[in-house]
């Protein structure tokens, strides 16, 4: 897909021409600032080398991490930045690599999926007329539009974590409910430490467009700002982190006292069943001569005692309190 945005009086004219791009002429026609590729196929990619001279290679949003390989100038000119971009998605939420190629005052964002750090920078674009002047303010707003993004999705875990802690911390917490919340919890603790890694890589970026002095004195302090804003979502984040640690561990908790209860339970009843079972014992003995055997009411007795001599431990245990 080619999203196709233009410079008009100094406006960014976010319009879609996907649907009037369907030729390489209809491409030479438009003199955009940014060339936005979901997906591109071939053929697509052949227009933007015809059009701009710009080759796009295939692993062109490899995972490689390596900053010389993320961060670098070509001989002819060409800047590439390579970042990741967070999709707070309820089924499977994950970061999204883009490839930035700026090139000849022109932007070209590579990427396969769909992002909403995108939409929501040409939805801004268009309420916001003098929000664009050239193809690095694009790249820019949408640094600033992602740690927005973060900033917001962090709040949303924030507010997951404040109901979980109120299932955690009530009085009575069952095996079946601490493992709901500890899959609430784990999802939450991989969603920040997306966010955390999102927003690494996007100080990284940042910092690499600083040092290329590419930007203009007001786009330099624009950067700044939004490495500051990087800043306390850094720290937000490492808030966030200890209290995922401290539900973890209370949820654990709850879970170790239940099962000590069953192991309680079970040790009471091994040790009120010791008593019973040495008598059982002691008249399952082959002696010739032992008085109950010959006694009309033998048996009965023996079976009475049995009883009182399993009452009598859990009654002990009652009232020392280690039933409760």
């Amino acid at each position: 897909m080619l999203n196709v945005f233009t410079l008009d009086n100094g406006r960014l004219k976010g319009g879609l021409f996907q649907e009037e791009i369907e030729s390489a002429e209809d491409l030479a026609l438009s003199r955009p600032v940014w060339v936005d590729l979901e997906d591109p196929t071939a053929v697509e990619k052949g227009w933007i080398r015809d059009r701009f001279g710009l080759v796009i290679p295939e692993d062109i949003v490899d995972e490689d991490l390596e900053e010389s390989a993320r961060f670098y100038e070509e001989d002819n000119g060409e800047l590439h930045i390579r970042s990741d971009f967070l999709i707070d998605d309820d089924e499977a939420p994950r970061n999204v690599r883009v490839a930035f190629i700026l090139y000849n005052n022109v932007l070209f964002s590579i990427h396969n999926e769909d992002l909403p750090v995108f939409r929501l920078l040409r939805l801004r674009a268009r309420r916001i007329p003098a929000l664009i002047e050239d193809a690095k303010d694009v790249l820019l707003k949408l640094y600033d539009a992602d740690a927005e993004y973060s900033a917001d999705v962090l709040e949303g875990i924030y507010d997951n974590l404040e109901k979980v802690s109120a299932r955690v911390l009530k009085k009575d917490v069952n095996d079946t409910e601490a493992g709901e919340v500890l899959a609430a919890i784990a999802r939450e603790e991989d969603l920040n430490g997306r966010i955390r890694r999102n927003v690494m890589d996007t100080r990284r970026a940042l910092s690499f467009m600083m040092r290329s002095r590419m930007l203009s004195a007001e786009q330099f302090e624009e950067s700044r700002q939004i490495l500051r804003d990087i800043d306390s979502l850094d720290s937000h984040t490492a808030f966030l982190f200890d209290k995922v640690n401290f539900l973890m561990d209370a949820t654990v908790g709850f879970i170790n006292i239940n099962q000590n209860k069953i192991i309680k339970i079970f040790s009471v009843a091994s040790v009120a069943l010791l008593p019973p079972t040495l008598i059982a014992s002691v008249y399952g003995m082959n002696f010739k001569f032992m008085p109950e055997v010959d006694w009309q009411y033998g048996y009965p007795f023996a079976l009475g005692l049995m009883l009182a001599s399993v009452a009598a431990p859990f009654i002990y245990f009652r009232r020392k309190g280690w039933l409760r």
